[in-house]
């Protein structure tokens, strides 16, 4: 017979969906791991004997480090991430803000905001299109 026909045989299905439990398991543990060390270095409430501590119970006694870090500070864990994720969410608002604001904030708003209010006047009806090329030279110039 072939080979690939034999190791057929001597794998059977189960063993397959075993081990690839085994291994998503696996890569769920190191990104638990992972996740407990990236949140122990950005804790600014912890001092720097106590991330050492943590830090080498995980390295020493993973499985022992992991499950006391959870039990000990896992609430804390998920108000930290929260946290810095509403804190890049403004980060990015604020360039977004700054950034469609444009150089020019000398009448209320930006040359941008401007021609795109003049042109959904225009896209309504309420003004025409030579009305809309005036007031768009008025504000650009």
């Amino acid at each position: 017979m072939d080979a690939q026909l034999y190791l057929a045989y001597d794998y059977p299905l189960f063993s397959a969906f075993w081990t690839m439990l085994w291994f998503f398991l696996w890569i769920l543990w190191f990104i638990l791991l992972f996740r407990i060390v990236v949140d122990l270095f950005r804790d600014d409430d912890l001092g720097g004997w106590a991330k050492a501590g943590w830090l080498v119970l995980l390295i020493v006694l993973p499985f022992l480090g992991v499950l006391g870090y959870v039990i000990a500070r896992g609430k804390g864990m998920g108000r930290r991430e929260a946290a810095h994720v509403r804190a890049q969410q403004q980060a990015f608002d604020s360039y977004i803000r700054r950034t469609a604001a444009g150089p020019d904030h000398s009448h209320g708003g930006s040359e941008i905001a401007d021609l795109a209010r003049l042109s959904d006047i225009r896209a309504r009806g309420d003004i025409s299109d030579e009305e809309f090329r005036l007031a768009k030279e008025r504000i650009l110039h």
